[in-house]
């Protein structure tokens, strides 16, 4: 019987000059890949969101290295400087506080920066919080749009929503937990009965993943205000879009009984078209009817 062969040590070969943009875990720290502890363990400097973060993930490989704080309030002291380090061959990391840099996070200006410069960019890929959501969330993966945090008022979140009503993919989102009830409500507004899922604490002791209509998620309980990192995922609409006379038939008869900002409501969660292009026809559609 063959045996399993053992795991590959962590490599002593020298690293080339460059910046390197690596994903660290998202909460279990087993996810860390030996690539980059490889990189971690031969840059000059690491760029970090949150010092305090990458001291510890360090710590807890017997690494030391000299941190630079790099977010979006540092970028223009901490750029610079990496810049600098790296035009003198250093080997520079990129980590943001957990998953893969760049996602929701400013590192794309260093990169470009780098780019810019001639600089090697070299990519150490790993945990990301947005595909360990869509893997798990049962919704379609052949296409899906990450669109990060939705704005934090009401007003700007369901026009944000709106402009994403029409595509045909799966949508993916961040959110904290105190906005999480009214932002799913929101989408059920918007996005009319679409199926959805919501992860919580992915890779952690307290993961979770609800899925359902966006309905049921917004009014459960356990999504009233979780604790914890949350991705939202929601289906996309149907794959055959309700024709125009659909949309018109449909609100003329919402318009006999409602104002045309209730009705455009009612048809968008009824026919999964936007809100916002809905109460414009609305609108032309009484102006119409009273000339």
């Amino acid at each position: 019987m063959s045996r399993r062969p053992p795991p590959p040590e962590l490599s002593d070969a020298p690293l080339a000059p460059g910046l390197y943009v690596v994903a660290t875990p998202i909460g279990n720290l087993r996810d860390i890949t030996l690539r980059a502890l490889d990189v971690l363990a031969g840059a000059d400097l690491v760029l970090a969101e949150d010092t305090r973060v990458a001291g510890k993930l360090l710590s807890a490989f017997n690494l030391s290295k000299p941190l630079e704080r790099y977010d979006e309030h540092a970028a223009e002291r901490t750029g610079p400087k990496a810049l600098a380090a790296l035009a003198n061959g250093a080997r520079v990391a990129l980590v943001s506080d957990a998953g893969t840099p760049l996602v929701s996070d400013p590192g794309y200006r260093l990169v470009r920066g780098a780019l810019a410069q001639g600089h090697a960019v070299i990519p150490i890929p790993g945990a990301s919080a947005l595909l360990a959501a869509l893997s798990v969330a049962g919704l379609p993966t052949d296409r899906f749009l990450f669109a990060g945090f939705p704005p934090p008022k009401s007003a700007a979140r369901r026009t944000f929503f709106e402009e994403l009503a029409g595509l045909r993919a799966t949508l993916v989102f961040f959110e904290g937990g105190s906005r999480l009830a009214a932002s799913l409500a929101d989408m059920a507004d918007v996005f009319g009965a679409r199926e959805a899922a919501v992860a919580r604490e992915l890779t952690k002791l307290y993961e979770t993943v609800l899925r359902g209509s966006l309905a049921d998620l917004a009014a459960d309980p356990r999504l009233a205000a979780p604790k914890g990192e949350i991705v939202v995922l929601v289906g996309p609409g149907r794959e055959t879009a309700a024709t125009a006379a659909d949309a018109d038939a449909a609100l003329a008869d919402a318009l006999s009984r409602l104002r045309p900002a209730e009705a455009a409501a009612e048809v968008a969660k009824a026919l999964g078209l936007p809100r916002r292009d809905l109460y414009r026809r609305a609108m032309a559609m009484r102006q119409e009817r009273e000339e």
